[in-house]
């Protein structure tokens, strides 16, 4: 079970999204997404599964919320340096 402390170690940040990719190489259905989180932090890539809810055309300009503070992750070919987040909808 997490505690308190644990998650007052991520570092959530706001950024939007500059660039969504297909990305193929992956298992699972994904894209590849470029996030601008400001000049203190820069661009990031993420691998997020976002498919399923959202073209790639519609993730252009969203913002979105990443945790910058996670070490970066292999994923097939490509590392992921944020960990994007997302809420459930209706459709869970």
């Amino acid at each position: 079970m997490a505690t308190i402390e644990d998650f007052q170690k991520l570092d959530i940040r706001v950024g939007k999204i500059i660039l969504a990719e297909d990305f193929p190489e992956a298992r699972k259905s994904m894209y590849k997404i470029k996030i601008d989180f400001g000049a203190e932090i820069g661009v990031k890539q993420s691998c997020a599964q976002l498919t399923q809810n959202y073209t790639k055309e519609e993730l252009v300009e969203k913002m979105v919320l990443g945790v910058i503070n996670l070490l970066p992750r292999k994923i097939g070919p490509e590392i992921s340096e944020v960990l994007t987040l997302g809420a459930p909808d209706e459709n869970g």
